[in-house]
């Protein structure tokens, strides 16, 4: 049973654990998910959410280790084999199958570079482990050539027995290889069934982009031939337009040259007309003097009048002395 201590961490985050003994060499975050045990197609998350992910190394062992722990539970903790491979199944996540686990580990990143990054660290660690493993075999061939009893051995047996010494490492290259192809057999037939369901929907997406393709032929080439027409009636409506436009333009012309005389003729009328003005006032002065010599004229008629009639008074008085004075002179004629 390992002892499990929270080392320091200077790869951008502060803490992570691992057993006493590994130091990590390299961390980042992302959100862990597991294959699904009873389906082996659906993705099960093992986090809530995103958590760090390290690389250790043991130097004691010359191993290889991922671990990532979500508060006080372990949810990777998967030893580096040369034989293992890590998959990038889209822009932002990645997964590797550990038949020692017997399960598939899924990781999903926020940005392309941290799975980038993640993906050539797992091969430079792939590397180190199977130069581990190499270092191992050539060590175990040297011992191995200088015992007494390395002859008895066969040589498939002193190869299997030289790649790893341990019960793990004995059931990982025999038992739980059936298991890591039975998963990734099973990943692969979920990748084909997925892409048989994808191609008949694509199938069908395109045979609806063909139909609405020779739909949107068939009203281009309508659309096409209503240009065509309205081209004709554009070219008909300028030819129109021109013609107002030149016919508006020729009224303008001689309504320009008729302007000035029109001005012309405005100012000699304004003239005359303030001419007639004045003289109208000059005429309205006359008819009120006429107006006042007439009520002269009429005051001294009444008063002639006045007079003449004084004056035929005291004539008929006059004549009327005369006839008498005349009359007496008859009388005394007549008398004598």
């Amino acid at each position: 049973m390992s002892v499990w201590c929270r080392t320091t961490v200077l790869d951008g985050y502060n803490q992570a654990v691992s057993p006493c003994g590994e130091q990590p060499i390299y961390t980042t975050r992302a959100h862990v998910f597991q294959i699904d045990p009873t389906t082996k197609k659906n993705w099960v998350p093992a986090s809530k959410q995103a958590v760090s992910v390290s690389y250790f190394y043991d130097s004691t062992r010359n191993s290889y280790r991922i671990i990532s722990v979500d508060g006080s539970k372990v949810i990777i903790n998967s030893t580096i084999t040369p034989n293992m491979m890590f998959t990038k199944t889209s822009q932002k996540f990645g997964q590797w199958a550990d038949s020692r686990a017997n399960t598939v580990f899924g990781l999903g990143f926020s940005s392309e570079q941290q799975l980038a990054k993640f993906a050539e660290k797992f091969h430079e660690v792939k590397e180190a482990a199977k130069m581990a493993r190499d270092k191992s075999q050539e060590k175990a061939e040297v011992l191995s050539n200088h015992s007494p009893e390395s002859g008895r051995e066969t040589p498939s047996s002193n190869q299997a027995s030289s790649i790893n010494g341990t019960d793990d490492e004995k059931i990982f290259h025999v038992g739980p290889e059936a298991v890591l192809l039975k998963n990734e057999s099973d990943l692969l037939n979920s990748t084909v069934e997925q892409s048989n369901t994808n191609a008949k929907k694509w199938e069908t997406e395109l045979q609806t982009l063909r139909e609405n393709n020779a739909r949107l032929v068939d009203a281009l080439q309508e659309s096409s031939a209503n240009v065509e027409s309205w081209k004709k009636q554009l070219g008909a409506c300028k030819e129109e337009s021109d013609m107002l436009r030149e016919k508006e333009l020729g009224n303008l012309r001689k309504q320009a040259e008729i302007i000035p005389q029109l001005m012309a003729q405005c100012e000699s009328i304004t003239s005359k007309l303030q001419t007639a003005e004045t003289k109208n006032r000059e005429l309205e002065g006359r008819i009120d003097v006429l107006h006042m010599d007439v009520d002269d004229s009429r005051q001294k008629q009444g008063n002639v009048k006045g007079e003449l009639k004084k004056l035929m008074d005291v004539l008929d008085i006059k004549l009327d002395e005369l006839h008498e004075f005349r009359r007496g002179l008859s009388r005394l004629g007549i008398d004598n």
